[in-house]
Order: structure tokens, then C-alpha cells, then sequence
């Protein structure tokens, strides 16, 4: 998972961050409500961990703000010490999708996260995907680029369906793996070659190449950027 944590509690920001990328996911923080709302609409994420009091702008008002002024569907769950039914239904009326009191085990949040990826991602299989170009159809599942038909084995399908779902953002060599086999990946790797099999039917026959590697990370789906000449070296 992509997630986007807003929390001004340093420690627990910390905590997350190291229980959730052993695991494979990849998080941004953002220590106030204002910087949170701009991340949460400029960046792709697959969930928000949200706290509900926040510096510049609360929790309940980010939400509302999501929803109402961006129209944005992600799945947000709410954390907070406030515990009454009011303050509840209030979190959820402002569009929680779920709420987790303070203080909480880390495992419960991960397997609430699951829950609400595994809803949103039930809906999204109603929709067609399409990057630039490039179109999956998740009912039929027919894909597409430049209006030409592709031809997919299942697995560069379900390649496909994960990049495309992320993009532009990048995707992990762990999260195609885990939407392949599951947490019982094969020996050696096979990844490579099925991305390599993907490349040849997306990319192969075009002028404008989609799937880029991104170095000891994985890869991503979208637009090749033009490379910079004023090279910037590192601090």
C-alpha cells in the first residue's frame, strides 16, 4: 500500500513508519492539516491515516474538504483519542470510511487498511482504467493502447491492472509480487519476466514507451519525462 499519514505526534508518525515499510508499503507524512490536503490531491495514494486533532486545519475539516471539494473517494481511516458515540458518528458524517481510538495496536490498523483497500479496490472493478493512451476494461478485461488490442497472459493483466491503478505514482518489485502470488512469491525472478512480456506488448510495438523502471524501487506507469541536462548532485 501507498499511504499518506497525517499526524502531528512525531513519535507515533515513527512508529508507523517503521511497522508499515517492513512490510513493504510506502508512506509520506504530513504534520498538519493544510500540508495534508495538498498531498492527499497532488499525489496518488491508496489510503490516508488521518489524526483528528491537527495544527492549520482538523481532521474532520481535511475530510470534508476531500470529499466534497475534490471529490475524492480514497478510504481514509480517522485516528483519535476522542472515543464517544458523538464524536464517532461526527468523524464519519464528515466521511471516515473507519475510526480507530488512540492508543492502538499496529496490526489492527494494517488489517483495517486491508479491509478498506479490499472495498475500494471491489468498487474500482467497475470501472475502466486508462492511462494516456493505454485502456483496461475490469469487466471485460480487454486492454487497449492507441485503439489497438493487446494481447495479455493473466499475470501481465494483473500487472497491468496494479500499474495502472497506482499511476503515475510508482509501484514496489514487493507490491507486484504480493498482486501475483500473494505472500508466497516464486523462487527466483519471475517478475522480471513478466514485466519484460508486458513491456513487449505495451510498449513494444510504440514509439512513446509507458513502463519505467524505477532503480531499487520497482516500477511505474505513465509518460517517460524528458531528462534534465542540469545534473544537481547529491547532498
Amino acid at each position: 500500500m501507498r499511504l499518506l499519514v497525517i499526524e502531528d505526534n512525531r513519535s507515533l508518525v515513527a512508529n508507523l513508519f517503521d511497522y508499515f515499510e517492513s512490510r513493504g508499503h510506502i508512506l509520506d507524512a504530513a504534520p498538519d492539516g493544510a500540508t495534508g490536503l495538498h498531498l492527499a490531491t497532488s499525489h496518488h495514494y491508496d489510503a490516508i491515516v488521518l489524526d483528528w486533532m491537527l495544527p492549520r486545519m482538523d481532521g474532520p475539516e481535511v475530510l470534508r474538504k476531500l470529499r466534497e471539494e475534490h471529490d475524492s473517494g480514497i478510504p481514509v481511516i480517522m485516528l483519535t483519542a476522542r472515543d464517544e458515540l458523538p464524536d464517532k458518528i461526527a468523524g464519519f458524517r464528515a466521511g471516515a470510511d473507519d475510526y480507530l481510538t488512540k492508543p492502538f495496536a499496529l496490526p489492527e490498523l494494517e488489517v483495517r487498511l486491508e479491509a478498506l483497500m479490499a472495498r475500494a479496490q471491489g468498487r474500482s472493478r467497475k470501472k475502466v482504467l486508462e492511462v494516456l493512451d493505454l485502456r483496461l476494461d475490469l469487466n471485460t478485461l480487454e486492454a487497449s493502447r492507441g485503439g489497438q488490442p493487446l494481447h495479455l497472459y493473466p499475470a501481465c493483466r494483473k500487472l497491468l491492472e496494479t500499474l495502472m491503478q497506482a499511476s503515475p505514482a510508482a509501484v514496489t518489485r514487493e507490491q507486484l509480487e504480493r498482486a501475483l502470488w500473494g505472500d508466497n512469491p516464486p523462487d527466483g525472478d519471475m517478475l522480471r519476466s513478466h514485466i519484460y512480456e508486458l513491456r513487449r506488448s505495451v510498449d513494444g510495438p510504440f514509439d512513446v514507451k509507458l513502463i519505467q523502471t524505477i532503480p531499487r524501487v520497482g516500477y511505474r506507469l505513465g509518460a517517460m519525462h524528458a531528462e534534465r541536462t542540469d545534473a544537481v548532485t547529491p547532498q
